[in-house]
């Protein structure tokens, strides 16, 4: 049976279509958790380890405090983990000698703080052995750590289990690539279960942290293949930005993906792209339709972004998660369970 269409026919409760929108999105939200991730709870450790979560939160707090950076980063982590394979923790796996793992493909060669998560794991298995998940640290790691650079905070459901699979060769095919366009990125979106409108709350997650010239480069040097510039990028932010990247293969040097505030977690991203400052062509891409310009609009009120990102979280947090008796409880979060 398909179940949205069985949990889509209930025969108690309020009728959505007599109650305001808002209310009547949330209502559908919370059916979309249950199809997506019904086995996840609130306080999933409260009697096997009952200060799981305050551990988190007191180790990041610290590693926060010395990397002002780590919140981008563990985002980003906790994106790329999701989009391949769901949200098990594949990405924190070490290759192997007859495996490369999802960590060293390209899109993730940037990626860092793998450190962090080690980090929280072992003091975890200090105090519960076996207990706590890598999947369930990471998403919890990543909303704590935004929590310590601006008010903004989420409910993470937990109980995912982790994965013992972590194959390169399927990120290129599953996560959404900075120069994708609107219905390039609304199909990745979509294979994940996540909605358009999950597609520009998340895509704030670019608030915080740095973007690479090589990654977007092309908007400057090259756009059409003839040596032009992108006409949807601001001329003089554009010129700004040619005076940094050094040329189109430049690969090392960084530019904040929010000029105005890089390092503090607000909804100044979508005040940027309405002055088309966006920095990647995919950040571009959010106004080129109606639909997701509208919602774009929307955002630039710092409440609702937040409350809107939360939920987005949410259900990226719940894509394809192993619960139950699926996967394992690695004792190490860089390398599977030895049988």
């Amino acid at each position: 049976m398909d179940l949205r269409t069985e949990h889509l026919a209930p025969t108690v409760g309020p009728d959505p279509t007599t109650l305001p929108l808002s209310l009547a999105r949330g209502i559908l939200f919370c059916i979309l958790e249950v199809c997506k991730g019904g086995n996840l709870r609130k306080k999933f450790y409260s009697k096997t380890c009952p200060e799981a979560e305050d551990i988190v939160r007191t180790k990041i707090q610290t590693h926060v405090s010395a990397r002002p950076n780590l919140p981008a980063k563990l985002i980003r982590m906790h994106f790329h983990d999701c989009f391949v394979r769901g949200c098990d923790g594949s990405v924190l796996l070490d290759s192997t000698a007859t495996n490369t793992a999802e960590k060293d493909a390209f899109p993730n060669s940037s990626l860092s703080g793998f450190d962090v998560i080690d980090d929280i794991k072992e003091a975890l298995e200090a105090k519960c052995p076996g207990i706590v998940s890598c999947a369930d640290i990471l998403a919890l790691a990543a909303r704590d750590a935004v929590a310590v650079k601006s008010t903004n905070s989420w409910e993470v459901l937990t109980g995912r289990r982790d994965g013992t699979v972590s194959s390169s060769s399927e990120v290129l095919a599953n996560l959404p690539a900075p120069f994708f366009n609107f219905t390039q990125l609304k199909a990745s979106f979509a294979s994940k279960q996540l909605t358009v409108h999950d597609l520009v709350v998340l895509s704030g997650g670019h608030t915080i942290g740095i973007g690479h010239c090589n990654l977007f480069s092309n908007r400057l040097f090259n756009f059409t293949g003839k040596g032009d510039q992108d006409p949807s990028l601001d001329p003089t932010y554009a010129n700004t930005l040619k005076t940094k990247c050094q040329g189109s293969s430049d690969s090392t040097t960084e530019i904040e993906l929010d000029p105005n505030s890089s390092n503090t977690f607000d909804s100044d991203y979508y005040s940027i792209l309405l002055q088309n400052k966006g920095l990647f062509q995919s950040d571009a891409a959010l106004l080129t339709t109606k639909i997701s310009k509208n919602i774009v609009n929307e955002l630039v009120t710092e409440s609702k972004f937040f409350t809107e990102f939360g939920q987005s979280m949410k259900r990226m947090g719940a894509i394809e998660v192993l619960t139950g008796s699926d996967g394992e409880i690695r004792r190490k979060c860089s390398v599977v369970n030895s049988s």
